[in-house]
């Protein structure tokens, strides 16, 4: 059986509502987690996605900023929120879903971006972003209920050097600096993570899923980096099929600065 998980940094979903309705009638993921909604709860698109056949919609929103939403065409089990270091800013939500003969909980994560200077003393952002990472520990790929998992999102952060399109020069701007990409990649193995793109796409091959809205011509200088994640509980890897990054979409008419990312599984 087919199952496939999408996750996608859509920079306000009212504004980019076409481009997920074109995404979504091409590809129709079974699970399509977008970040940085950027709305109200109330004020969500539920109507055209529905309609698009995602019945089922988990959201967990604020006006203007942050924002994560989980769409579905299976039903949900369970749906879970929580909050990180008391900021009440809406960067998580978790959905249970059956697929094939497994339960599966799936996470899906806006983790802070942190501001311009690497150096929590000074820059509250940053602070922000590292309290946030330490929390996120505690987010295990087994939780002990039997349940498998799949956390996915925007991590904001690159954390191998083929992650980046230039890892000298990328040492020191944040996404990419040391004290993160060594918290995230811990984060990963000490909780029982599998990061699946890696494992599709081994190091050195460069992996970009998020392209700067400064860049003159993105696609030509093609300066990214790795900010969008697939991580998996290891009982998933097995059935890992197809992965697809769709870098068309960072050309399409006022898109996103990230694109889609699927993940295709086969379950019994």
């Amino acid at each position: 059986m087919s199952f496939s998980v999408a996750t996608w940094n859509i920079n306000s979903v009212r504004l980019r509502l076409p481009l997920i309705l074109k995404v979504i009638e091409k590809e129709k993921p079974d699970i399509l987690c977008l970040q940085e909604t950027k709305c109200p709860d109330d004020k969500f698109p539920y109507k055209a996605l529905r309609a698009a056949g995602y019945e089922h919609i988990a959201v967990h929103g604020q006006k203007g900023y942050h924002g994560v939403a989980t769409l579905s065409l299976r039903p949900f089990e369970n749906v879970e929120k929580m909050e990180f270091c008391n900021k009440h800013d809406c960067r998580h939500i978790a959905v249970t879903v059956k697929a094939g003969d497994k339960h599966i909980r799936i996470h899906n994560f806006y983790v802070p971006a942190g501001g311009d200077e690497p150096d929590p003393e000074i820059n509250p952002k940053f602070r922000h972003k590292l309290d946030f990472l330490e929390e996120m520990k505690a987010v295990k790929a087994d939780m002990g209920d039997g349940l498998s998992s799949i956390l996915v999102g925007d991590l904001n952060i690159a954390p191998y050097e083929n992650d980046v399109w230039s890892h000298k020069q990328l040492l020191k701007i944040v996404s990419h600096t040391p004290i993160e990409t060594k918290t995230l990649i811990d984060l990963c193995s000490q909780g029982g993570w599998v990061d699946l793109m890696r494992k599709k796409i081994p190091e050195p091959e460069k992996i970009f899923t998020w392209w700067s809205y400064r860049a003159k011509d993105w696609a030509s200088s093609n300066r990214g980096r790795r900010l969008d994640h697939i991580w998996s509980s290891p009982d998933l890897v097995p059935h890992m099929q197809e992965m697809e990054i769709l870098t068309e979409a960072r050309g399409m008419e006022k898109p996103s600065d990230h694109v889609p990312v699927i993940m295709h599984f086969d379950l019994a």
